[in-house]
């Protein structure tokens, strides 16, 4: 009797064991597969990533020397670097980025784009690499003269300008309700009135705010110091839908590269030191 139950058990561990020995190698197949179908096991085999980007100041733009620099350039090229492969600079147009991608003709979208329900129904949004940005509130400093408190600039007397259908424009409309609000098709035009004196301040996503500050220190400033309004997510990158290899590579990168990530956020959006890179600017 003794000696069946003994049959018994050890038949049952060996049973167990070829189980969990199955397992194992079913889970290690299911990642094979997956690793194959990724397109970080592509951008390995080709020795190179290729990304795309739109051309926005200062995220990606082409500089006086013809090539294109900018926050989302250092950190496509650092992340080629780190993965050991060259960095292939793909500019594309804005409104065909995601179509681009989901056509293959480059790896990664690393271009500014903020997550929304819309665009994850076609492609998969990694974690943020780039810090919040907000809008932030910037004044003539004649025409604002004294005015220092939110309440000051809440009247019909005070015109306050924004870019027409932007979120400056709701920024300012929530904060600033009985303001007078005039509404442009470009922040340039609407920091003009303010330059010029015919508005008394302006509303615009950072780094915009910072950069006109910055520039024209003598005419504007911000009359509520670092203070900013509306705080939305940072960036994050897009790849193709199904992609989890590539996904948890980046995710995990981003890890990885904080200290760099936030050190060239912060040399790109709150200092003036690249501005000789930017042919608007470096013409002045």
């Amino acid at each position: 009797m003794k000696l069946a139950k003994l049959i018994t058990s050890t038949v049952f561990v060996g049973m167990l064991s070829l189980g969990v020995a199955g397992n194992v190698a079913l889970a290690q197949d299911l990642r094979q597969q997956l690793s194959d179908v990724s397109v970080l096991t592509e951008i390995k085999k080709r020795g190179a990533i290729n990304v795309g980007h739109g051309s926005f100041v200062p995220w990606a733009f082409r500089s006086t020397k013809g090539e294109y620099v900018g926050f989302e350039i250092d950190i496509a090229k650092k992340l080629a670097d780190d993965m050991g492969v060259k960095f292939n600079s793909i500019p594309t147009a804005w409104d065909g980025i995601i179509p681009a991608l989901l056509a293959g003709k480059f790896d990664i979208i690393i271009s500014g784009m903020s997550p929304s329900p819309k665009r994850a129904l076609t492609v998969s949004f990694t974690d943020s690499y780039s810090l919040p940005l907000q809008q932030g509130f910037v004044t003539n400093t004649k025409l604002a003269s004294g005015m220092t408190k939110m309440e000051d600039y809440n009247k019909p007397s005070v015109t306050i300008v924004s870019r027409r259908g932007g979120m400056g424009e709701v920024t300012a409309k929530k904060n600033l309700p009985k303001a007078t609000h005039r509404l442009f098709d470009d922040d340039a035009m609407a920091f003009q009135e303010v330059l010029n004196g015919n508005a008394h301040g302006i509303f615009g996503q950072e780094p915009k705010p910072q950069f006109w500050l910055l520039e024209f220190s003598d005419q504007v400033n911000k009359p509520f110091g670092k203070r900013e309004f509306s705080e939305e997510p940072g960036a994050s990158a897009a790849i193709r839908q199904g992609d989890t290899v590539m996904l948890t590579y980046f995710n995990n990168w981003i890890n990885w590269r904080t200290g760099f990530i936030r050190e060239r956020f912060e040399y790109w959006y709150t200092t003036d030191g690249w501005f000789g890179l930017d042919p608007k600017r470096a013409k002045k």
